[in-house]
């Protein structure tokens, strides 16, 4: 994802570039770090290169919630219930996507992330990843064109992985819900690595008719591990578009003192598009975007 860059002008005159919130995350974190044991925001948010899809726009509303000293699994079951919630009130139990159906009042499947690619992909992603969970190239670029998948010479492994998702994410949510869960720790820069295997992470995914509607983490609180990712990140973010953002270092101070925790994401007008039977967020919003 990309921030939107604005410009703070001081009574001096003075000029400073700050930036439009993607989430209300680091600021919610710093609240737990504070003392703060269950919160939420229900907040507009600004992603740029977001428009151009039905499920995209460059501002939107999110729902974000932590709990504090809870496992991942009670947010996994909060935005389970928050999506039955929606389903009642509106007394629409089946929803519909581009041709997919989804009852949204059936228990949910659970799927790891290696488990969709072996399903869906015919690729052994967890033999990919080394013992730190980061991704081997030419492991997965030789497993991908094996499968059938097109690699470019110069796609790197977080590309192929990305490539690969995308055929999946269709497939998830069709007849009822998908919590995709156990994401490569490199693709969770945000999420602690999972107890039983340090190559995977807790990050879910909360697919509906193929459209992703959730996000969320077991989070991560050691700050050096967060350093180190947070600059991984930026690095990848100024070769694929040339641009770097600051780290927040405040968040960064924050996390050493903050509880163990666990949080998630929603995206708000993308429930209210499958709530209400609607074709695109754009129909959903009061202000769409030009």
């Amino acid at each position: 994802m990309a921030g939107f860059a604005t410009e703070i002008v001081g009574a001096d005159g003075s000029r400073r570039t700050l930036y439009l919130h993607t989430s209300p995350e680091f600021a919610a974190k710093k609240l737990l770090a504070a003392g703060e044991t269950r919160i939420f925001d229900f907040a507009r948010v600004f992603r740029n290169r977001e428009a151009g899809s039905p499920l995209h726009v460059p501002e939107f509303t999110m729902l974000e919630w932590y709990r504090a000293r809870e496992p991942y699994a009670a947010v996994i079951a909060d935005t389970v219930d928050l999506v039955r919630i929606a389903a009642k009130i509106t007394g629409l139990a089946t929803f519909s996507f581009r041709g997919r159906t989804c009852d949204a009042l059936a228990e949910p499947e659970c799927l790891t992330v290696g488990e969709a690619f072996q399903r869906y992909a015919g690729v052994d992603l967890l033999a990919t990843l080394d013992a730190a969970g980061q991704g081997l190239r030419d492991a997965l670029a030789e497993a991908a064109r094996n499968a059938g998948h097109d690699v470019a010479a110069n796609d790197t492994w977080a590309d192929i992985f990305s490539k690969i998702i995308v055929t999946i994410e269709g497939k998830l949510g069709k007849g009822r819900p998908t919590v995709l869960c156990e994401y490569p720790r490199c693709e969770a820069a945000l999420a602690r690595a999972a107890a039983h295997d340090p190559r995977v992470s807790e990050r879910f995914e909360l697919y509906v008719c193929g459209v992703e509607l959730a996000n969320g983490f077991g989070e991560l609180t050691d700050p050096v591990e967060q350093r180190a990712r947070f600059e991984a990140e930026m690095a990848e973010k100024e070769r694929v578009y040339g641009e770097r953002y600051p780290l927040d270092e405040d968040f960064l101070d924050a996390l050493a003192i903050m509880p163990e925790a666990s949080g998630v994401a929603l995206g708000f007008d993308r429930l209210v598009m499958l709530a209400t039977g609607s074709r695109s967020v754009q129909d959903v919003l009061w202000t769409p975007a030009p």
